[in-house]
């Protein structure tokens, strides 16, 4: 093994969340030497990524080196970690029209990256690329641990394990760590002092426990006080972004007995009791941000001409430790020191009330051997019906992808649960249809052309 780690970054002009990532592996005084080889597409946000990279190095004064690639196998060629950042089609103009063709039929969503037809356009564009990244990985870095950051992630995690079983993956979000924060706050808790133990799939993992250590070591439930918190309009506190108040989980916590992992603006579209045509009580009742992705999108694009103007002329680049897991794994991976992580991975029997080849989200131990998740059994029965809903949707994306067979795309948001809701046969064929056309290219060739039997 090397004195230091390589690790390449696919996408590196997501600058900001590669600025996260880089900064926080070069904190850590085994990892301070990586080479960190940058690929992009984009020759001005990968010299863009370069410069904060060298700055970050120089900041910290460390020994680790910045490489630059346009060509991803090169970037590739003997990495022991590939961390992989990218959204195929940006906000122009795929996330544009993930948003306003479902819209022409009556069909809203808040963020539309992970389920309904906005998920399932986005897997449908995104997995290809994943697998293209696999298929370099086979070839010049097969034992390297692929560190996967995109949406959607049950649907891209679940077809990297159906097409690539050896790859070493695990698909990460910080919406499990993120969320516990949030609920502290909202309990005036510090959140040292929490435990909790979560399992499900990406965007709809539940806490199974959510306790507050005790003066005498003991743990206390702390579910009563956050329904308490609700009913008496106490929580949830307001957050970082005054559009989206997340009433939406804890209605469902009062109707499950569980909290949900993911913002409430997500979980409003992942089941059909929210955003409902004609119904505009509830997005009042629920404060439901409608579109709320692209605003955010056309906040960040704004942001970033300043952001990249600063970072340009800094002499130094501030660095503080973000949530995200990826070099606590690398960490782990590279000197054995364990950690514990929740990752996206094969369910293999991890959730026993889940299917075995779905995309799990589950503690997982990390150390010297790599990513071992552990076993959970079965989740409370309401909780597997409720996530069974969105692995339909996600499992008819992936066999539609493995199979190449256009139909599923249909079956997928026929048993999508906000469209099922909204919209009936024909009109979800048609918004299939014109989704398809209007994506066009983005798409690979076998969904963009009508299969020969259509269905009777």
């Amino acid at each position: 093994m090397a004195a230091n780690p390589k690790i390449t970054f696919i996408g590196a002009g997501s600058t900001v969340f590669m600025k996260n990532i880089i900064g926080d592996v070069l904190q850590r005084p085994a990892l301070s030497g990586a080479t960190i080889a940058l690929m992009d597409l984009n020759p001005q946000r990968l010299e863009e990524s370069a410069i904060v990279v060298n700055k970050l190095i120089s900041t910290l004064g460390v020994k680790a080196k910045a490489e630059t690639y346009s060509d991803q196998r090169k970037a590739l060629a003997g990495a022991d970690f590939v961390v992989v950042a990218f959204q195929i089609g940006g906000y122009e103009p795929c996330t544009v029209t993930d948003f306003e063709v479902p819209k022409k039929y009556g069909l809203r969503q808040t963020i539309a990256d992970t389920l309904g037809v906005g998920g399932i356009m986005r897997g449908l564009r995104t997995v290809p690329h994943l697998w293209k990244v696999c298929e370099d990985m086979l070839a010049v870095c097969p034992e390297a641990i692929m560190l996967q950051y995109v949406n959607p992630m049950a649907i891209n995690t679940w077809a990297i394990s159906e097409k690539y079983p050896t790859i070493r993956q695990v698909g990460l979000c910080h919406s499990v760590q993120g969320t516990a924060m949030e609920l502290a706050h909202d309990l005036d808790i510090p959140y040292e002092e929490i435990r909790y133990r979560a399992a499900g799939i990406n965007h709809m993992a539940f806490y199974l426990k959510f306790e507050h250590r005790q003066a005498d070591g003991s743990y206390r439930n702390l579910y009563p006080d956050l329904v308490r918190g609700y009913r008496e309009g106490r929580a949830p506190k307001p957050g970082w972004n005054p559009r989206c108040p997340n009433k939406v989980r804890y209605e469902m916590l009062t109707r499950l007995g569980y909290f949900v992992t993911e913002s409430s603006e997500h979980f409003a579209e992942y089941t059909p009791y929210f955003i409902k045509e004609g119904r505009d009580d509830l997005i009042e009742k629920f404060g439901i941000p409608l579109d709320e992705y692209p605003k955010r999108c056309i906040e960040q694009i704004e942001r970033w001409k300043g952001q990249a103007e600063a970072y340009r002329s800094a002499d130094k680049i501030e660095v503080t430790p973000s949530k995200e897991y990826a070099s606590s794994i690398i960490n782990s991976v590279w000197t054995g020191e364990p950690s514990v992580i929740y990752g996206n991975v094969r369910n293999n029997g991890c959730i026993t009330s889940l299917p075995e080849n779905c995309a799990a989200e589950v503690p997982c131990l990390v150390d010297a051997s790599g990513i071992q998740p552990t076993f959970i059994g079965a989740l409370p029965p309401q909780l597997t019906a409720l996530i069974r809903t969105n692995i339909n949707v996600q499992e008819l994306t992936v066999q539609a992808l493995m199979t190449e067979n256009r139909e599923h795309i249909y079956h997928a948001a026929m048993m999508d649960p906000h469209t099922a809701a909204e919209l009936d046969l024909d009109q979800i064929w048609s918004l299939v249809d014109d989704l398809l056309a209007t994506h066009g290219d983005w798409l690979p060739e076998w969904a963009r052309t009508s299969n020969k039997v259509k269905a009777a």
